[in-house]
């Protein structure tokens, strides 16, 4: 109950500062809680960096932001070794990617080579720089925004960075009411200035425990099998999903059934967090004559539920 409880604090003081997408929030929600990395794709203004403040502040998180630009190099995300004349030796001084939250906002603006360095701390949660390994803070996430690829100075990301990536969402515009109360409403970034830390560390790490401990059956193992094998025919995607690609759907839909309240996973679960969790890992077959995400659920409708 005491989970249910704090969830919920979560999901209303997002929902008052992205108003109308209370689904997209409880994506992310679901996704932090879970352990994985964020990924929030859109065009520009819809909110995608207000989103991302927001879960930081709202997680109790320390958080740096860097704008991803052209050139941008390594060093600046990792950190750089300083020679100290006081010291009579180099001073390594570590970059904003030692922080709990890394907002990597518009990602697909650095070059694959500044993209690059992000691989080994997602995966890892540490560094090596100048032949030394370091390790990250705890908890450690990537909340990176990006805008679509058909926008001018923008480079895809890798499939190895996409599968890195736990969710991928897209906000998309807001309704009529919610953009009348955008209109004339305060500054979304006054509001996020306003947010008070409703976790401490302990309880975000036993949020994510009791997210592990949600109990997911034989059958609805056999269900995710089912969909995971789906993608390998051939007949829906290019490539089907690697095996991480399947541990991260069932730790996302761990994540989805504790924010409903129950301590075990349904199909409704794995279904919910789907698309947003393996849509940026495949490319949909030549004559599908649809993106990733309707693919997925074409593909969901062809798989008989446990």
């Amino acid at each position: 109950m005491h989970a249910q409880l704090k969830i919920k604090s979560l999901l209303n003081q997002l929902n008052t500062v992205i108003v109308g997408k209370s689904a997209q929030v409880q994506d992310c929600v679901a996704c932090l809680l879970a352990g994985g990395h964020l990924l929030i794709e859109d065009v520009p203004g819809v909110g995608k960096t207000t989103l991302a403040h927001a879960l930081a502040r709202t997680f109790g998180l320390q958080f740096a932001r860097v704008q991803f630009t052209a050139d941008l190099m390594p060093s600046d995300l990792t950190g750089v070794s300083v020679y100290e004349r006081g010291k009579e030796a180099f001073v390594f001084h570590p970059g904003p990617v030692f922080a709990q939250v890394l907002l990597a906002d518009e990602i697909n603006r650095a070059s694959p080579k500044t993209q690059s360095a992000l691989l080994e701390a997602m995966e890892e949660k540490q560094v090596s720089v100048e032949g030394e390994t370091r390790a990250l803070p705890h908890p450690f996430f990537v909340i990176a925004t990006q805008n679509p690829h058909d926008q001018l100075g923008t480079f895809a990301l890798p499939e190895s960075q996409l599968d890195r990536f736990l969710m991928r969402i897209s906000i998309g515009y807001p309704d009529r009411a919610a953009e009348r109360l955008l209109l004339a409403g305060s500054d979304r970034r006054d509001l996020v200035d306003s947010l008070q830390p409703l976790l401490a560390q302990d309880e975000l790490a036993q949020l994510q425990r009791q997210v592990l401990a949600v109990h997911t059956a034989e059958p609805l193992l056999n269900y995710v099998q089912d969909l995971i094998a789906a993608t390998r025919t051939g007949r829906w995607f290019l490539q089907g999903l690697s095996p991480r690609a399947g541990i991260a759907l069932v730790r996302a839909a761990k994540a989805q059934a504790l924010i409903e309240g129950r301590d075990y996973v349904a199909p409704d679960d794995v279904q919910a967090v789907l698309p947003q969790t393996i849509a940026h890992r495949l490319v949909p077959v030549g004559d599908a004559r649809r993106g990733a995400v309707e693919q997925v659920r074409a593909m969901v409708e062809s798989v008989p539920l446990p």
